[in-house]
């Protein structure tokens, strides 16, 4: 058996089984082997029933006092009751719809139970452990990530058959052993069984640590290998610097970190060589200006710019905003949606094809094989994590090695930034132009629900406006008396009409959320932009693009849905004008992990520490998922969140590449090859 041997070859697997190992995205041997433990089960120190803490997962020995009872609940669903001692004390254990389980279960039959102990001081119980009669239990036992249909036992089974059939080929090793002593790492191998089945958690970690160290440098290589091959020579370079006129045309100063970032850009043009950098700021730091700044520059020198943003709504604010701001500079600026009619993309695609249209703002549609350009020579991409490293290869390769400036307003902890943009100079906007008012945040739970609206009104009465967010479209479905929940997970369209007839009747709300047109998601926020509505009930599609000075208040229902730096993104909608802004974030979860993230967010609005803050609270995997931004899957650097080893991995790669740029050396082979299979999956082929 092979790494790419289907799933469905293992022993255990078959055909139907592997449909359900797809779900978790595992399709060969090497995509099961790299399905991680998500946690164990410590089955190494069973105890005592007296020392068994409460509400703990843990491992409690004793043998069978009383044999299993049935107790029939309801149809499909049969109850196993039994008695267990230690010899000293007793325990009550239930099981659910365990019959195989049951039958096994003798009178003195000594077991291991691994569950969550309840009840009280006179007899504990335990709901639904697991139970193992065979002493060799004593360990940790994987628990992996799993789908209906396939639990993690299974999994466990089918992990140990596949390791068995591939016998030496486990010991395969890509590192070079030189490399594996300098870091004081494991060979793969055993880094492989030691991770799916560690004596200890010591062990555990150190396998860990080893896999994270080579997929962390395998993603670095490639990033490398990236950004160098992207360092060719280009002809887009320019003669002269066109700053000071661009900031003529301004209405407003620029911040000193606007003008060092549009300088570092200006540079990168003057060099001769592809511009790859991201402007990554706050919510409201200018980062259109700069680019603006950048393409003002590039344009005069007789070059054309386009700018790719993630939706039609943020395509045509800046496309509105860029307009204003280069306004009297001669410079005519095209907006190129999926939505438009076909006149007027015929209009847009002929002035883009003869120069006449040197700056285009637009979606997707901008990677269209119909899209032509006279003289490409920047290509901006705003909130980067919403684009694949392809998609905006795709777009530059409709020019002659045209320069790349990628923005984001995306807070990401610095901690993830290296990984992510490891193929991108950074130039960071850490100040805020003037005239930005600080918002205030309060957390309250739904009692202070008619407080907080009393509160909207108020100001929609003095002349502003408001957004209300929820977590969802569709409306939730009724209990027996045909009454909705009061707001357990509030539906932005059940929300809205509840809005209108209640708390703020007489006020004109409107409705925007994802699913809707996209001409009628434009009405919608032109008549919110104009003032001919007061409140706006949204979902997260206001999470970037919206920008109506005169919206002071924020309200998120459900902010535990949330993550903070995906409310912090919503929470920068308000505060864009001159009045004093407000954010109210409500929610009844009184979790520790929620309460801490709602302090967070009451506590400051600097975004880069809010990102940090999630990525300690929640872990980094809940910041982009695992096949955003177009970079292969990261499964176990981001779990680690261990900066000393990511930097140590960049340090490998960096040294590596130095002595062998295309990784041919006999001992670097094996690294390639895993590199290219490894982008292969984005899309990035020929690293070479």
């Amino acid at each position: 058996m092979e790494w790419s041997t289907s799933i469905q070859y293992v022993k255990g697997v078959g055909e139907k089984r592997a449909a359900l190992f797809a779900k978790l995205d595992i399709r060969t041997v090497g995509d099961l082997l790299s399905h991680y433990p998500r946690d164990y089960e410590d089955w190494s120190h069973p105890l005592a029933i007296a020392d068994a803490p409460y509400g703990r997962p843990c491992c409690v020995r004793a043998y069978v006092v009383s044999a299993p009872r049935e107790h029939y609940i309801r149809k499909g669903m049969v109850l196993y009751k039994f008695t267990v001692s230690d010899g000293h004390d007793g325990m009550h254990v239930t099981l659910f719809n365990a019959k195989y389980t049951a039958e096994k279960l003798k009178v003195n039959m000594p077991i291991y139970l691994f569950g969550t102990v309840s009840g009280n001081f006179h007899m504990r119980e335990m709901s639904a452990p697991l139970i193992e009669l065979d002493p060799a239990a004593d360990r940790l036992r994987p628990i992996y990530p799993q789908t209906g249909g396939l639990n993690s036992h299974a999994i466990e089974k089918v992990v140990k058959a596949a390791m068995l059939a591939l016998g030496s080929a486990m010991d395969a090793d890509p590192l070079p052993p030189d490399l594996r002593d300098r870091y004081r790492l494991m060979p793969r191998g055993e880094a492989l069984r030691a991770i799916h089945f560690p004596k200890n958690h010591e062990q555990a970690a150190r396998a860990r640590e080893r896999l994270a160290f080579e997929e962390c440098l395998l993603l670095q290589l490639g990033l490398f290998r990236l950004k160098g091959r992207s360092r060719g020579e280009t002809g887009v370079r320019i003669s002269q610097n066109h700053t000071p006129d661009y900031e003529k045309l301004l209405p407003f100063s620029l911040t000193g970190a606007q003008r060092r970032a549009i300088a570092e850009c200006v540079a990168d043009l003057h060099s001769g060589y592809p511009m790859s950098r991201l402007v990554q700021g706050d919510v409201g730091s200018g980062k259109t200006a700069v680019a603006a700044g950048v393409a003002y520059t590039l344009i005069r020198e007789g070059w054309q710019a386009a700018l790719m943003a993630p939706t039609e709504i943020l395509a045509a604010q800046h496309a509105a905003t860029l307009s204003k701001l280069l306004e009297g500079s001669g410079i005519r600026v095209g907006l190129l949606t999926g939505s438009l009619r076909a006149a007027e993309k015929r209009a847009v695609l002929a002035g883009l094809a003869d120069g006449s249209i040197q700056l285009v703002v637009g979606t997707h549609a901008l990677l269209s094989d119909t899209v032509q350009f006279a003289r490409l020579g920047l290509v901006i991409t705003d909130e980067q994590h919403r684009f694949g490293v392809a998609q905006r290869a795709a777009l530059a390769a409709k020019g002659a090695r045209p320069h790349l400036l990628v923005m984001s307003a995306t807070p990401i902890p610095r901690t993830l930034a290296l990984i992510i943009y490891g193929d991108l100079d950074v130039s960071i906007l850490d100040e805020l132009p003037p005239g930005r008012q600080p918002i205030e945040t309060f957390a309250v739970g739904s009692d202070k629900r008619d407080r907080a609206y009393a509160y909207v009104r108020k100001h929609v009465e003095a002349g502003r406006q408001a957004y209300v967010v929820c977590p969802l479209v569709e409306d939730e479905q009724p209990d027996e008396d045909g009454r909705l929940p009061e707001c357990t997970l509030a539906s932005a369209t059940a929300y809205a009409d509840k809005l209108r007839e209640g708390v703020l009747a007489g006020c004109r709300v409107g409705l925007l959320h994802g699913r809707m047109k996209a001409a009628d998601k434009d009405a919608v926020m032109l008549a919110f932009s104009h003032g001919e509505l007061d409140v706006l009930v949204a979902t997260t599609v206001i999470e970037v693009g919206v920008d109506v000075p005169n919206a002071v208040i924020m309200v998120i229902e459900n902010a535990e849905r949330f993550g903070l730096a995906q409310m912090h993104q919503l929470r920068g909608r308000v505060g864009r004008g001159h009045h004093k802004s407000t954010c109210i974030l409500i929610s009844d979860n009184h979790g520790d992990v929620t309460r801490a993230r709602l302090k967070a967010m009451t506590r400051t609005t600097d975004g880069f520490r809010i990102a940090d803050e999630d990525l300690k609270l929640r872990g980094p995997g809940d910041f982009f998922g695992n096949r955003q931004h177009g970079l292969p899957r990261l499964k176990l650097i981001v779990s680690t969140g261990d900066m000393a080893l990511i930097a140590q991995a960049q340090d490998a790669a960096a040294a590596m590449l130095a002595d062998d740029p295309l990784l041919q050396a006999p001992e670097n082979r094996p690294l390639a090859r895993q590199v290219e299979a490894l982008f292969a999956e984005v899309g990035e082929q020929g690293l070479n």
